[in-house]
């Protein structure tokens, strides 16, 4: 019987080994894999980018670049990293985790999935197309004004800054609210809100904001474009704008993201390390409550970023105590880590490593982000490289760490391989000490007056030792990244069979074999816990006849609070469409940015089209 299940589920949801099939795809586990190899080459591309900086700025008086290339080169490097890879890994292990983890075949919106992916990978290429024709933008990943306005930038790098992001925000705003509809509406039956992993808490949370932000940047980057080509005047002061409304705008939208960026990454470490502990985290309720606190506080830290403008002292200090208070609800989260830890039967493998790491960069991190929130403090400090320390143990070190830790856990369900322990122990540390050491005393550059966004410095000041030792630190976690690069490529194809479940984890993902079938589940499994594969009193069943799971290609809706089947959720097959849309959105871009407003009305138009063939056929399914 269950060769016959297997064999019709199979044939349901196979897609065709051929071009077509690899090109029109929309199985999440597939595009889960292609956003973390896109991710990671974005990484790649910004760490370089990253390295060349800090050669030149390893010695006084270096001149390896021009100031301009500089700019250039610290504006892709910290746009690269920050949009391109730091979100979009996250939403690679979101895409293929979520739906395996709330017990569902697939995302609710599975086309949807596809048109994210494709329009994310298109928006990087596009930003990129402007640094190969020597028009990269120029003026920090923060763009402030007046500095971007055509006077000041009159190439065009400042045009494929502005019309990527939008391009980009496109992909983030459809992926997030793919992510809420899933998690509210495709959880298992009986996965209620108090049994959901914690992963869906951090996930739901970062698309919240994500929905809720984005439109500020789409906006800034909006204005952006109509004041540098089309006679608008949002932030020209000489003509009744005002320079500090992009700063509203582009924090507005900063300061979540920042939350976006290390939220699902706090998610997958309150999933490895109860399982490396052996044992239930501590504190469910608390972090789920931290998690989601975390994300309503975030939405008011903006003027955190804009203490130096000279804002009303009473509205500061609003902010101030805003920033003071999202670090409550961070150290709830790092105290129930370390109670798991402290109770548990610590099993101790590169994962764990990472876990572990990531809990104290997190918490240097977070102090000193404390410190930035007083007002007086942060006038001294806020243009020096002390802040340049804080935002990468915030949006780095919190982000890659755990993103390392999930490789060394995932990939073998991904793959049915194990990675290699020993090279994981060597890149952990390579990583852990070239981290710390490149970044560390960053902190004490800043206390030693040496300003951020400066491509050389003059002899005699006392910062060329301190400066050497970040950029030895700095090839030392590339090194250590690369290493564990290898070690995912050579696991691939020699590594060790994993099993179904190599680390006893608790979670529905481990309940099939590794890798997954293409179906996922073959049964749709009945939720009784937190922990279905710990407990023994939870089944697997379908809710529904068993003959109709396996005849549509389907899986089952349930209740948003208390996860009560309610209806079958047909998924759409696999169609060229969303790559044909993100590829014209691609051409509408292009045209803008050429200024040929007729072409991009005419592809404009070719979307809708596109847009009413793919939701046509559809549309007749469910009439």
């Amino acid at each position: 019987m269950h060769e016959v299940v297997h064999s019709r589920l199979e044939k349901l949801w196979e897609t065709p080994h051929t071009l077509y099939g690899k090109l029109s795809s929309v199985d999440h586990k597939t595009i889960g894999k292609r956003y973390l190899v896109t991710a990671m080459a974005f990484l790649l591309v910004g760490g370089i980018e990253a390295l060349f900086m800090r050669l030149q700025l390893s010695r006084a008086n270096m001149q390896l670049f021009s100031p301009e290339a500089y700019n250039q080169l610290f504006t892709m490097h910290g746009v690269t990293l920050i949009f391109w890879y730091a979100a979009p890994i996250l939403s690679g292990f979101g895409n293929y985790l979520v739906p395996l983890m709330l017990g569902s075949r697939d995302m609710a919106l599975p086309r949807l999935n596809a048109f994210s992916y494709w329009t994310f990978l298109f928006s990087g290429i596009f930003l990129y197309g402007g640094m190969v024709i020597g028009q990269a933008p120029h003026a920090g990943w923060f763009a402030y004004a007046p500095y971007t306005d055509k006077p000041f930038s009159p190439a065009l790098g400042m045009d494929f800054y502005a019309l990527a992001l939008i391009f980009l925000t496109i992909s983030t705003t459809v992926g997030a609210v793919n992510f809420l509809v899933t998690i509210f509406r495709l959880r298992a039956p009986g996965m209620t809100l108090s049994r959901m992993p914690l992963f869906m808490y951090s996930t739901g949370t970062t698309s919240m904001l994500s929905v809720l932000a984005l439109p500020s940047l789409t906006a800034a980057c909006i204005a952006l474009e109509l004041e540098r080509n089309w006679g608008f005047h949002f932030f020209d002061a000489a003509r009744g704008g005002s320079p500090l409304l992009w700063q509203h705008f582009f924090w507005f939208f900063g300061h979540p993201w920042v939350y976006v960026i290390f939220l699902p990454a706090t998610g997958m470490i309150s999933m490895i390390i109860p399982v490396m502990a052996r044992r239930p985290i501590a504190g469910y309720n608390y972090v789920a409550l931290a998690t989601v606190m975390t994300g309503v506080i975030g939405m008011g830290v903006w003027v955190h970023h804009m203490f130096a403008t000279g804002m009303s002292q009473v509205a500061m200090s609003f902010f101030a105590a805003a920033s003071m208070t999202i670090s409550v609800f961070s150290t709830i989260q790092v105290f129930a880590w370390l109670a798991t830890l402290w109770h548990g039967r610590l099993v101790i493998t590169t994962a764990t490593r990472f876990a572990v790491g990531f809990i104290a960069v997190f918490i240097i991190g977070g102090l000193n982000g404390v410190i930035t929130g007083f007002i007086p403090f942060d006038w001294q400090l806020t243009d020096t490289y002390f802040v340049v320390a804080h935002i990468h143990y915030v949006l780095i070190g919190t982000n890659l760490f755990p993103v390392m830790a999930a490789f060394y856990y995932w990939l073998p369900k991904m793959t049915g391989r194990l990675m290699n322990e020993r090279a994981g122990q060597w890149s952990f540390w390579l990583m852990f000490v070239g981290f710390n050491l490149g970044f560390l005393p960053m902190h004490i550059l800043g206390l030693m007056g040496m300003p951020r966004r400066i491509y050389t410095y003059p002899a005699g000041m006392g910062w060329s030792v301190v400066n050497l030792i970040v950029t030895i630190g700095a090839y030392l976690l590339a090194f250590g990244l690369l290493v564990s690069i290898v070690n995912i490529l050579v696991s691939i194809r020699r590594g060790a069979p994993a099993g179904p479940n190599p680390w006893a984890s608790d979670g529905l993902e481990w309940s099939m074999p590794s890798p997954p079938p293409v179906y996922a589940f073959e049964r749709i499994p009945t939720v009784a816990s937190r922990h279905p594969l710990w407990d023994e009193h939870d089944e697997f069943a379908d809710p529904y006849d068993e003959r109709r799971l396996d005849h549509v290609r389907c899986t089952v809706a349930t209740t948003a609070l208390d996860a009560a089947p309610v209806a079958l959720s047909k998924m759409p097959e696999d169609t060229l469409m969303p790559l044909l849309l993100a590829l014209l959105l691609t051409g509408v871009f292009t045209a803008v940015l050429l200024k040929t407003l007729v072409i991009a009305l005419v592809v404009v138009g070719l979307c809708l089209l596109t847009t009413a063939a793919w939701l046509w056929p559809e549309a007749e399914k469910h009439a």
